[in-house]
């Protein structure tokens, strides 16, 4: 995303009501049509129909084992899916080779485990994917990378090791690794499950200015805070379907589904 693309908005930082995200294209970006997917018996994602438009900021949420991380998966291919169609930017997913390797690059991941290689530094991981993958410069995927890095605030750790960082750090560096790739859309796979309590605040600051700087999102969460903050929209999954999908506030304050009402009832009393 260049300098252009970004969308400058008031100061966040200060919690007042009238702050305003960019408003989301009405382009579709990413198009899932009757999509199915089977684990053996089990029916994890069940006709799927969804459409994420440029710049969008589209939250998931859902009880365990209701295809969440599935629907990410797929989005990337990690997944390959039974039936039905997923369109990026127009086009198929790819099958194999290369230009499936070009739709990893167009779109980013950032695991619930951080996924960084533990024998290479900060600034390796960051810079292995534009070196490889997109052919840049080494001097140049370094530049990127150390700006990526001082953007997520761990630029002073770019010699270390994943292991000498923490959680919130590594975490971190997996979304510099991410946007290194000059994505088209970033998946976030329950980006702050792993994490202890006091570092989920510093990971979800990060993707809070993703969201401001109007990156198209998909996010697996829990993280409520995150969903009323960030969301233009929430999708709820249960038993691999759609159940239903709101702007953040009437899907808070007014959940359509008996199973909406049950989980927000189970998951906001804690």
């Amino acid at each position: 995303m260049s300098v252009e693309d970004v969308t400058p908005v008031a100061d966040q930082a200060t919690g007042d009501a009238d702050e305003r995200f960019p408003a989301p294209s009405r382009e579709p970006l990413i198009v899932l049509q009757d999509v199915q997917k089977h684990f053996g018996e089990l029916h994890v994602l069940r006709d799927i129909d969804l459409t994420v438009h440029k710049g969008e900021v589209v939250v998931v949420l859902g009880p365990s084992g209701s295809g969440k991380s599935t629907l990410c998966r797929a989005i990337n291919r990690l997944e390959p899916i039974d039936s039905g169609t997923i369109l990026l930017d127009g086009e198929p997913l790819p099958l194999e080779g290369k230009p499936l390797a070009r739709l990893r690059a167009d779109v980013g991941m950032v695991f619930q485990s951080f996924n960084l290689f533990a024998h290479k530094t900060i600034l390796e991981n960051v810079t292995l994917g534009p070196i490889k993958v997109k052919r840049m410069k080494p001097a140049e995927a370094k530049e990127l990378a150390m700006q990526l890095l001082e953007r997520v605030g761990v630029a002073n750790q770019a010699h270390k090791l994943p292991a000498q960082l923490s959680g919130g750090q590594q975490q971190r560096v997996a979304i510099a690794r991410a946007l290194a790739m000059q994505p088209k859309a970033i998946l976030f796979d329950e980006p702050t499950s792993a994490l202890d309590p006091e570092m989920v605040n510093e990971v979800l600051d990060v993707m809070v200015s993703l969201a401001r700087e109007g990156m198209t999102m998909i996010v697996v969460t829990h993280e409520m805070g995150f969903a009323r903050k960030a969301a233009d929209r929430v999708i709820f999954m249960a038993d691999g379907q759609i159940v239903e999908q709101a702007e953040p506030d009437a899907f808070f304050t007014n959940p359509r589904s008996d199973r909406a009402k049950d989980f927000l009832g189970k998951i906001l009393t804690h």
